[in-house]
């Protein structure tokens, strides 16, 4: 249910200023109120909808979305707004995880590094096996610490806007079949410079990891 009604406000097929009612809801999808409720709570609590009395539910604005939300970007990246989540996306990993990594290589620790060293190694294993969900988990762990290691907190908390951006990435197809070599000793190179503590190195691997990741989807989605 939450999928459904989310998915609908997310492609404009409940545009802004819709109303829902509780009760067509629960006729609509055979549901309790009170799972109804919680719907609408869930709803409430990302963004896309308000509630006033003796007016119902009704629909927000897109500006007004909670656009961090991991699942409001499951949905854009399902939908035919897919194009436009993925540049937006991408421009905010742009303008964060390179900062990220520099920050990395002057603050993670020796347990972070070494962690990150065992990831380069394990994704260049799973790419020449061209196992793509395993690169895929290890690709969302590598990204994971990075963040973290940064040492700064609000970096770290958009790991989950960075996993779905991977996630939706392979699931839609638009990743190579196998990946691609330049991408994959690039994050090497990352964890390398994080090991080493050479900051502009770590920043410009980083940096290096989104272009690529922009062009390829790009090329797939023309």
């Amino acid at each position: 249910m939450l999928d459904q009604l989310g998915a609908a406000i997310v492609s404009g097929e409940l545009a802004p200023g819709s109303v829902l009612r509780v009760e067509e809801l629960q006729t609509r999808f055979g549901a309790s109120r009170t799972i109804a409720r919680e719907v609408v709570r869930t709803l409430e609590t990302m963004r896309l909808t308000s509630s006033k009395r003796r007016v119902g539910v009704t629909v927000r604005e897109q500006p007004e979305w909670n656009h961090y939300d991991p699942r409001v970007i499951r949905w854009q990246l399902d939908g035919a707004s897919r194009p436009a989540a993925l540049r937006t996306l991408t421009e905010l990993r742009a303008a964060v995880e390179p900062s990220a990594a520099r920050f990395a290589a002057l603050r993670a620790t020796p347990e972070q590094r070494g962690q990150l060293r065992a990831l380069a190694t394990r994704l260049a294993a799973t790419a020449k096996a061209r196992d793509l969900t395993a690169f895929l988990g290890h690709d969302i762990e590598f990204h994971h610490l990075v963040l973290t290691a940064s040492g700064n907190p609000m970096f770290a908390q958009l790991s989950a806007v960075v996993a779905e951006v991977l996630t939706g990435r392979t699931g839609h197809g638009l990743m190579p079949d196998e990946p691609q070599p330049e991408a994959v000793a690039l994050h090497t190179e990352v964890a390398r410079a994080i090991d080493d503590g050479a900051p502009d190195r770590a920043e410009r691997a980083l940096r290096e990891i989104v272009i690529q990741a922009r062009e390829e989807m790009t090329a797939l989605l023309d």
